[in-house]
């Protein structure tokens, strides 16, 4: 895909993010559309943000689970950019029509404390490198129109990314057993989902080392001080205004979400 159509799909997702109206899918209006053509369409999207006056705090792993990765018939995780601007602290209140179609998500959210440059990481070398984690919330969002969504329409939505919550709960990955910690999510008081850190790559420490050894083939480093999400445990779970949502994960503490 020739530079002209990268920055008229990646302005375009742009000034969908800021009206809050959804476009067609990509996949429809580019039959030929890869997924390198679609990162370089999500760094302009990301790039006018920063032009705006954000800045890149970090990145975050996507389509890491199963269930998803079978509905967008793909068989790795993708990622995305993480702003300044998309996030928010626990018990700050979202506002649910900010966004287009709000989906929440609980997960893991790791800070660097070291660079991780791949490829070649391990498990060992993320736990090594990681600062702390913390539960969080993922409300992800999509700029495609009704979620209708292949591999390359959300790699070029940013990983369908819109804002997130991080816990004030911090603690160290090397003294909690991340695969195995449960978490559990409730929305507005009733348990909607079960899970462990297994469901995301084995680990969310695995799903880590994936991202940074994935970026290092790009020449893109993980950075001392990024905040890191490392993937969903839970089901997308729609939101709309009064929702509440927290995520309790065994050993490590719990976040909380409310939407109005």
């Amino acid at each position: 895909m020739d530079k002209t159509k990268i920055e008229r799909y990646g302005d375009e997702l742009y000034q969908a993010l800021i009206d809050r109206k959804a476009v067609d899918p990509l996949t429809d209006r580019e039959k030929a559309i890869t997924i390198e053509d679609a990162y370089r369409i999500q760094l302009r999207m990301i790039q006018r943000r920063v032009d705006a006056g954000e800045t890149v705090i970090g990145k975050k792993i996507g389509v890491t689970s199963k269930i998803v990765m079978e509905m967008l018939k793909v068989n790795q995780p993708d990622f995305g950019q993480i702003t300044s601007g998309m996030v928010f602290n626990e018990g700050d209140a979202l506002r649910a029509d900010s966004m287009i179609a709000p989906k929440a998500e609980a997960e893991v959210a790791f800070v660097l404390k070291a660079d991780l440059i791949g490829p070649g990481i391990t498990a060992a070398d993320v736990l090594r490198a990681t600062d702390f984690v913390m539960p969080c919330f993922e409300i992800v969002d999509s700029r495609i129109k009704d979620w209708k969504i292949k591999i390359q329409d959300t790699v070029a939505d940013n990983a369908s990314c819109g804002v997130l919550t991080l816990g004030g709960v911090r603690k160290s990955p090397r003294n909690i057993d991340l695969a195995l910690a449960g978490m559990v999510l409730e929305k507005n008081g009733e348990i909607i989902s079960t899970a462990t850190g297994a469901a995301v790559q084995g680990s969310p420490v695995n799903s880590v080392a994936w991202l940074a050894n994935t970026l290092g083939r790009l020449g893109i480093p993980l950075k001392a001080g990024e905040v890191i999400l490392s993937g969903s445990q839970s089901p997308l779970v729609p939101v709309k205004a009064g929702d509440s949502f927290v995520c309790s994960v065994g050993g490590l503490g719990s976040c909380s979400v409310r939407f109005i």
